[in-house]
């Protein structure tokens, strides 16, 4: 029976054994959305029997965490980071989704009429199911390469982030094209499609990137009387900025992307309380969304599509992925092979083709039920086979880095309206050669040693604490250029 002490106490169950179980997962490197969709299917109608069948639901829901997530990661998107790299990622973005559609749609399209596979699809609807998982999942990738304690070479880690933040807006686009011109009954025109596609950028970018200046400019002119009410107050600008721009015809999730990468690269009052309630949040509505898609899928009707499923797949992972990313990265003559070839394997598949594929069973396109079950089918096999190799293929094309501490050692962080700089230092014993004490040390004028760290232990430094090498300083500095006469700068 549902009641609503039933459905919350299933549904935090739920989600107490997905967080535990993703534990398990980065210990032995199997990504964390495999398992809450393991989760959701064991708990589904072929498992223990808890019925979810609206595709319209599991839609909505995804379309909330969505925004909730391409925001956050718009705010992780540096762009100091990505400069390098903007041309490349953006191709990959655009150009790479386009193509890895065209070359997955035919190829969709010439083996329905093959008296083996169990699909039989017109031309348009094999390219409406390669449109729908033409976006790659890179989150998941650097969720595994940061527990394995892992970085990337040659400004690669910047350039998947910004493809997998930045394709999802492109993938949807073709989606619902593809879906408005099944729908029309073949009454359809390039230019049509050009047109539509076009207006979805202009007004996603647009205003995307106006709500992301009012954005900032709200939070740090409004006075509120609990920090924590900014968190809350962006959220709801998250959501307006995503119905806004779909109801003008613009892409909801582009607008909220860019959103998010002006937010997150300019000052902002209480930035720390809301990056906290952000990743916070983010995480949850990644585990609701997993769980529902896993409780919507029936595997018995999956695996009846197993095999074309595994055609298609095994295809877009080994041809239709690599054409597409040398194509994109051909003019960057400086790009090395076993770069091109790491970029082609991490078409890591997630959550968001499997959304994708809910449009079409809303909108009953014939043959949704098919794509979505193929569709969920390619995203596991994407998941086991690319997402568990991704550190021992980044191993093997010897593109591997050990990953840099982000952060501060000491927890402590100071509004970013105060016009200072926070950063650690450790000591070394040339430091120490002119003396060990505070006192004895050339530190420039406007700088201060606000903690001591040695080992576990903390102290607040005096002019006469004596002072060992291998001692972390929290120093404090007037303006945010490092000066290269302060102990240990070398080494910050």
């Amino acid at each position: 029976m549902i009641t609503a002490e039933n459905f919350l106490l299933i549904g935090s169950v739920l989600i107490f054994i997905s967080i535990l179980i993703s534990k398990a997962g980065y210990k032995f490197g199997i990504p964390t959305l495999f398992l809450f969709l393991l989760i959701g299917m064991f708990f589904g109608s072929d498992g223990l029997g808890i019925q979810f069948n609206s595709a319209e639901d599991a839609q909505l829901i995804g379309m909330m965490a969505l925004s909730i997530i391409l925001f956050s990661g718009g705010m992780d998107t540096k762009i100091s980071e990505v400069r390098p790299v903007l041309v490349q990622g953006v191709l990959l973005s655009t150009v790479g989704v386009l193509l890895t559609t065209v070359l997955t749609g035919l190829f969709i399209y010439y083996i329905s009429g093959w008296s083996s596979t169990s699909i039989q699809l017109s031309l348009l609807t094999s390219m409406l199911l390669a449109a729908t998982m033409s976006s790659t999942d890179s989150a998941s990738v650097f969720n595994l390469l940061r527990s394995q304690r892992m970085n990337l070479k040659y400004n690669l880690r910047p350039m998947l982030e910004l493809e997998s933040g930045s394709n999802d807006p492109m993938a949807y686009m073709l989606t619902i094209v593809l879906i408005q011109v099944i729908g029309s009954g073949g009454d359809w025109s390039l230019g049509i499609v050009a047109r539509d596609l076009g207006l979805q950028f202009l007004f996603g970018g647009v205003i995307g990137y106006a709500a992301g200046k009012f954005s900032v400019w709200l939070i740090n002119k409004v006075n509120l009387s609990n920090a924590s009410l900014y968190s809350i107050l962006l959220l709801s600008l998250v959501f307006v900025t995503f119905t806004l721009t779909d109801l003008v015809k613009g892409n909801g999730y582009l607008a909220v992307y860019i959103a998010g990468v002006i937010v997150g690269n300019a000052r902002l009052v209480n930035r720390k309380e809301i990056n906290t309630f952000m990743n916070g949040l983010t995480w949850l509505v990644q585990i609701v969304m997993f769980l529902s898609l896993g409780l919507l899928v029936n595997p018995h009707e999956m695996l009846g599509m197993a095999g074309s499923a595994l055609l298609i797949g095994v295809f877009m992972i080994v041809v239709a992925r690599p054409l597409s990313v040398f194509a994109c990265l051909l003019p960057f003559r400086k790009m090395s092979g076993k770069a091109r070839l790491f970029v082609s394997w991490v078409g890591l598949r997630g959550a968001v083709p499997i959304i994708f594929a809910t449009y079409p069973v809303v909108a009953n396109i014939p043959g949704a039920d098919s794509v979505f079950n193929v569709v969920f089918f390619i995203t596991l096999l994407s998941l086991l086979l690319q997402g568990m190799t991704i550190s021992t293929v980044a191993r093997w094309l010897k593109l591997d880095l050990p990953l840099q501490r982000e952060g501060s050692e000491f927890g402590v962080e100071i509004p970013e309206e105060i016009d200072t700089q926070l950063r650690d230092v450790t000591l070394s014993a040339e430091d120490l050669l002119d003396g060990n004490r505070l006192a004895d040390m050339n530190l420039p004028a406007g700088t201060l040693v606000m903690l001591v760290k040695r080992g576990n232990e903390f102290m607040i430094p005096n002019g006469s604490l004596e002072l060992h090498a291998g001692d972390k300083l929290l120093v404090i500095s007037e303006n945010r250029k490092q000066s290269s006469s302060a102990p240990g700068a070398d080494k910050a």
